[in-house]
């Protein structure tokens, strides 16, 4: 069959059968190893986590100083915060607490574009950690393995936006033997931490369920993407950013007609991703992107290209089986990876997306509900109890080193 002739069968039937009959399907077919169990635990009752009031320079004047924060890919720390001041797992009494949370806004120092500078994120840490240190008990019997805390940036606790700066600074010391919910995960990498909980990005739950269209709309697009392919301000030879994937995918498939890509972000983002059958999630200065939120939600199946990504809640949700993994080095072949997917391949990774609870253990919604990505990260916490002994630091010894890092760190907040 002609390459144009399968495009136009494979459009006619994931377009016009997938939407309406993978919806019905996913509500009676279970796909052996989708861990569906793992997206429903319920993490309450088998975790106590106790929130440490602090003032509200770390936190809440932050955010009123700048509310862009409410709506950036960074924001899962502001929610995560509020929705533990109030989730059932929360208890006043710290001396049955299994976990402790510091909530510190490090991510919502903006700049007039709305990118997050995380210069000052590990002297806002510092300071936090020194109050909690020296006003409960509770961090020094352990120093901080017992302690919990997100950090959301690019890099995560290696706070620079920049992978070389990033590993050449590595994890904040203080942060060392703690528990980092963090957005970056990649295998093997100085600043991704043994333990640590890999969360999405937080995309506006609110704004996309509003933009939701019919789900028996047609998907008429084969490829999506719009997004920057090159960085010309931060990286103007090109050859840095994405690690030239970007780059390869623009040279590539700029003028092939089955890839609709662009640089411009439309009014109808939304709407399109609803209209595509894959949607491209490579990497940026950093392995994740909200792209994998939007791809899951709207049903479009990500096309992931990061090579040794870690991704979020990868024991609750079967990535294997809903997504498309191509390496970096292999872009130049996109064309001829994803055209020779077989359709009914395509079919159960749509049916799969179609599943509500996947959905729901990407966002972040307000109110919370059962299943969501908060639910995720407690039962991420609740798995890594009990505590053994070995946590405790014995007769006053010291493990982490304050003074350790650059000078810069030092200074007060």
């Amino acid at each position: 069959m002609p390459m144009s002739a399968w495009i136009f069968t494979l459009l006619l039937v994931c377009g016009f059968i997938s939407s309406a009959f993978a919806d019905k399907r996913a509500r009676t077919e279970r796909i052996s190893g989708s861990a569906g169990d793992v997206l429903e635990d319920d993490p309450v009752g088998r975790l106590k986590v106790y929130v440490y009031e602090l003032p509200s320079k770390y936190n809440k004047k932050i955010l009123q100083k700048d509310p862009r924060c409410l709506t950036h890919m960074f924001a899962a720390e502001i929610y995560m915060h509020r929705f533990l001041l109030s989730s059932p797992v929360r208890t006043l009494n710290p001396d049955e607490a299994d976990w402790f949370y510091t909530p510190i806004y490090t991510t919502c120092d903006l700049t007039p574009t709305g990118l997050p500078l995380p210069f000052k994120s590990p002297r806002m840490m510092r300071s936090a950690i020194q109050l909690i240190s020296t006003s409960w008990p509770y961090w020094n019997r352990t120093e901080g393995q017992d302690h919990f805390f997100v950090v959301p940036h690019d890099f995560g606790a290696c706070f620079h936006y920049q992978e070389e700066k990033a590993i050449e600074r590595g994890i904040f010391p203080l942060l060392r033997r703690s528990t980092l919910v963090q957005t970056f995960g990649q295998r093997n990498h100085v600043c991704l931490k043994q333990g640590s909980i890999t969360i999405p990005p937080f995309a506006p739950p609110q704004k996309m369920q509003a933009r939701q269209i019919p789900p028996e709309t047609p998907r008429s697009i084969f490829v999506y993407f719009r997004g920057l392919f090159y960085d010309v301000n931060n990286d103007p030879e090109g050859g840095y950013y994405a690690r030239g994937a970007r780059a390869a995918v623009w040279e590539n498939f700029k003028n092939n007609p089955l890839f609709d890509i662009s640089t411009e972000h439309p009014t109808t983002y939304y709407e399109d991703m609803q209209r595509a059958i894959f949607c491209l999630c490579p990497l940026g200065w950093a392995p994740w992107s909200p792209r994998l939120v939007e791809a899951v939600v709207f049903g479009c199946i990500p096309v992931i290209i990061a090579d040794d990504i870690v991704l979020p809640f990868a024991d609750a949700i079967p990535w294997e089986e809903i997504g498309v993994f191509v390496a970096e080095e292999d872009v130049p072949n996109l064309d001829t990876i994803l055209t020779s997917i077989p359709t009914e391949v395509i079919l159960r990774k749509q049916r799969l997306l179609a599943n509500p609870s996947m959905k729901r253990a990407m966002l972040f919604p307000q109110p919370a509900q059962s299943g969501d990505a908060f639910h995720q990260i407690l039962n991420g916490l609740a798995r890594k109890l009990p505590h053994g002994r070995s946590i405790y630091v014995k007769g006053g010894d010291k493990v982490l080193n304050w003074t350790a890092g650059p000078v810069g760190d030092l200074k007060p907040w």
